[in-house]
């Protein structure tokens, strides 16, 4: 949840205009970053984690003969900030004589000015430790008593607070403060040799009420100990083709991964499976798929933010309209390279990178189907909930895993099954999408995505039915 803010705070941003301005020639874009994190984790029954990190400095980034060149500082003085500058100009000529090919004039584009920030920040930075330790450790226990069969448990509490002040020589003068926490509990049982896990989180931009807008605490305790001794006694699925309603968190999983990285314009430089598909059919008339600054159809999505790392204005992109692929995710240098506008999505993880593209909450829009609908239309099939890990290429080839599953036969759900890893080709799959539901859901805004960098980001959707390759015991 983001909206513009007028109480008053440390700005760094004059300091960096006026450096600038002394500074003049070129382009030259200052960014300060200031990050704190506090982080609480607890197991059996004993704080493993409790600190409080804190990292703040400016990087630069100059564009010279065509030729980028970075350096940073953690100094928040003219001084130094003035070195920074002059050692990335010296790193840019240096390079730019090594390289053939330059990068194109920086397109012209609405740059932030003026002040942002998330809901929550002040709420949560004035929030005791001492009692979100209680939280944890309570959690912890009441997880590990929920079932004799559970061996052991883990709760963990983690909160990334940021303020960053983006001033570029074509005119971005932004500051921007949020805050983004996090909250996560897992269990595991154990019975007769056999071990299960369950595990739940929550991930947010904005305070205590959006963490837990979903599930209390509590609930994500039940959960997680609930799905860990169920899957005890959960029989296999089948493997093979079959036909499967996804939940929001696995469309969510599949959005981003299989997807999102391959719609990142440096990733489509470099080859990716959406090259060259601009214009065509890439799904179901009954998809589309976006990606914003802005956190569309639910408060609280854990990549929310207004403004990029190059003061770009952090909108939303549409990627997949009715199943046509529309546009890939820029940055300034891709967008001037490719003639198109910026799309807002350079992000540098700490004041000492670089930014890079990535996405920010990336999600398939919700159509106008129930889910008792869509299991009612499957003769033979599965629902599958809760993403767990997997990996993906660039090709949009995946598999991932899942938490639990459950077969319909004749348009009933049954009982639960052990979850099973999918796996396939994103794109087909997207083409095979006949219903989507109304019901919406952020579902990815924990944990961070790692490329080059770790980003906090956010994906979901509805309910989908669609077709996949289940990996079971048959």
């Amino acid at each position: 949840m983001i909206r513009t803010h007028t109480a008053v705070h440390s700005d760094p941003t004059d300091l960096l205009a006026e450096v600038l301005a002394k500074n003049a020639g070129g382009f030259v874009e200052l960014r300060y970053h200031k990050k704190k994190t506090r982080a609480v984790v607890v197991e059996k029954g004993r704080v493993d984690t409790a600190q409080v990190t804190e990292h703040s400095g400016v990087g630069v980034r100059v564009l010279e003969d065509g030729t980028w060149g970075f350096a940073s500082t953690d100094r928040v003085e003219a001084l130094y900030i003035e070195r920074a500058i002059r050692n990335a100009r010296a790193a840019a000529k240096a390079s730019a004589r090594a390289r053939s090919e330059r990068c194109a004039p920086l397109p012209r584009v609405e740059l932030a000015r003026g002040r942002f920030e998330s809901s929550g920040v002040d709420e949560l930075l004035a929030r005791p430790i001492e009692g979100t330790i209680d939280l944890v450790m309570r959690i912890e226990s009441e997880t590990r008593a929920r079932s004799a069969t559970i061996q052991s448990a883990s709760c963990a509490y983690s909160e990334v607070y940021e303020e960053k002040g983006i001033v570029t020589s074509d005119g971005a003068k932004a500051w921007t403060r949020l805050i983004r926490p996090e909250f996560r509990v897992s269990a595991v049982a154990s019975k007769s040799g056999e071990i299960q896990r369950g595990y739940e989180s929550s991930g947010a931009t904005g305070g205590w009420e959006c963490l837990f807008r979903a599930a209390s605490a509590e609930q994500l305790s039940e959960r997680a100990a609930q799905r860990a001794v169920d899957l005890l006694s959960a029989p296999y699925c089948d493997g093979g083709r079959a036909k499967v309603i996804l939940s929001p968190a696995l469309v969510g999983l599949l959005t981003h991964e299989a997807i999102g990285h391959t719609v990142e314009a440096d990733f489509v430089a470099a080859g990716s499976v959406a090259a060259g598909k601009l214009g065509q059919r890439v799904g179901s008339e009954l998809v589309t798929l976006c990606d914003s600054g802005a956190s569309e159809y639910a408060d609280g999505a854990g990549g929310t933010l207004r403004v990029d790392d190059e003061g770009v204005l952090a909108g939303r992109t549409t990627i997949i309209e009715n199943g046509i692929l529309r546009s890939y995710l820029h940055d300034r240098e891709s967008a001037a390279r490719d003639g198109v506008a910026p799309t807002g999505n350079a992000r540098a993880f700490e004041f000492d990178n670089e930014p890079l593209i990535r996405m920010r909450n990336t999600y398939i829009a919700p159509g106008d189907s129930d889910l008792e609908e869509m299991i009612a239309s499957i003769e033979d099939g599965y629902v599958l909930e809760g993403a767990a890990n997997g990996q993906a290429d660039s090709n949009g080839e995946f598999m991932f895993g899942t938490r639990e599953a459950y077969r319909i036969q004749n348009g009933k759900k049954g009982a639960l099954l052990r979850g099973v890893n999918i796996s396939g080709s994103a794109f087909d799959v997207l083409r095979s999408v006949d219903r989507v539901g109304r019901e919406f859901q952020w579902d990815l805004g924990s944990g961070h995505c790692g490329k080059g960098q770790p980003a906090k980001v956010d994906a979901g959707g509805p309910w989908i039915s669609c077709e996949v390759v289940l990996g079971g015991r048959s």
